[in-house]
């Protein structure tokens, strides 16, 4: 492998995004912060580094398996290099923002890194943006958290956005553990694959065989909202499930009204990314192609755990968009030859061209646009077709 090569070559899970990419994710993002703060969210931007015990204190605990930590060699504490914004924007309302008012709509956008990768989402370094609503807990904000991503993209020209709701306090209530409880790894696992058979074994091993049949019908249980939700209504359920189940109805009632045209399923095991999330919580996906596009859901924002705020929030996935984005309309680039007047770069900016300035003399201007990807150069005052 040459130098040049060897320079080129990154760690696994990273990657140089190049010119258009680099651009239109620019965009996208600047679009969707228009849209969140056209709702009232404004923006915040915390750091990329955060002191260890800080950063990963109560919810934040999830995330301690996929962050980098290094020594501050000032302090000479130990750092985390962030690899979600939820739980920094979160730290903000509580310290920063304790006294601003309720609720508080805050939004950001910003780079995380992972330590690795999955199979879903190889990439350790990847773009978020998101709002957080905090400070009030009911089925209208968690709706707010569904219909503002959503209809931001769809706003965008997204075709087949879908969002699938979930209850990750749902298995264990079902398993008669506290709702914080740890769900045993084998049986997530199983429940996360719908593997009737494993779940069913999964349960006998964790010493929670009676709550095996009723995990296999809610598995059965999935698909679009109300379908779904009938089924569910159906079931012998333990009592402290009742109320997870009339607040999803009433976010899917709401969802609904707002945007009708919004595919809405259900999962009720579905928990797979949702560690810190203690009520509604739901995945954004576009069909074509069928890609992960963003999560959210209802959390605790707080340091400690139980002692903080309600909330709710959602993320999105910018590199992830950029793959479901329709393809833009190529950008109109012009050449202008060496020692064109200013003015007439100015009044073709005016216009929405963008312009490339030649910095030498060329003995023919088409052939130069054509070489610096210009599908137009100036010849006369006037734009001519490279080619």
């Amino acid at each position: 492998m040459n130098e040049s090569a060897n320079r080129a070559l990154l760690p696994a899970g990273l990657r140089d995004i190049l010119p258009p990419a680099a651009e239109l994710e620019a965009k996208v993002v600047g679009r969707l912060a228009k849209h969140f703060a056209a709702h009232g969210y404004e923006r915040v931007k915390p750091p990329m580094i955060e002191f260890e015990d800080s950063l990963l204190a109560g919810g934040g605990a999830a995330m301690a398996p996929h962050s980098f930590r290094l020594m501050d060699p000032v302090s000479q504490r130990m750092l985390a290099v962030r690899a979600d914004m939820t739980l920094q924007v979160a730290r903000i309302a509580e310290t920063r923002l304790a006294r601003a008012p309720r609720p508080l709509r805050l939004s950001y956008a910003g780079q995380v890194l992972r330590v690795r990768g999955t199979q879903l989402r190889p990439d350790r370094q990847f773009g978020q943006t998101g709002i957080e609503l905090i400070g009030v807990d009911n089925a209208e904000a968690d709706a707010e958290a569904i219909v503002l991503p959503a209809g931001a993209l769809m706003a965008q020209g997204m075709k087949g956005v879908s969002v699938d709701l979930s209850l990750p306090a749902l298995v264990p209530l079902a398993c008669r553990l506290p709702p914080s409880g740890s769900v045993p790894e084998a049986l997530s696992e199983a429940l996360n694959r719908k593997d009737v058979a494993a779940v069913r074994s999964a349960a006998a091993a964790a010493g929670v065989s009676s709550a095996a049949d009723l995990l296999v019908t809610l598995i059965a249980a999935a698909g679009p909202a109300e379908d779904a939700l009938a089924k569910i209504a159906k079931l012998a359920l333990p009592a402290g499930i009742a109320p997870e189940i009339t607040r999803l109805r009433e976010v899917v009632t709401l969802v609904r009204a707002a945007l009708p045209e919004l595919a809405l399923t259900v999962d009720p095991v579905e928990h797979r990314g949702l560690a810190y999330h203690t009520g509604v919580s739901f995945t954004i996906f576009s069909k074509h192609p069928a890609l992960e596009l963003g999560r959210g859901g209802r959390y605790i924002a707080g340091g400690n755990g139980a002692a903080g705020e309600p909330a709710t929030g959602a993320t999105l996935f910018t590199d992830t968009i950029l793959e479901a984005m329709p393809i833009p309309a190529g950008t109109k680039r012009i050449y202008l030859p060496y020692g064109s007047a200013r003015e007439a770069g100015a009044r073709l900016r005016a216009d929405g061209w963008v312009t490339v300035a030649g910095l030498a003399p060329v003995a023919d201007a088409r052939a130069e646009a054509k070489r610096l990807g210009c599908g137009f150069a100036l010849a006369g005052g006037k734009p001519i077709p490279a080619e």
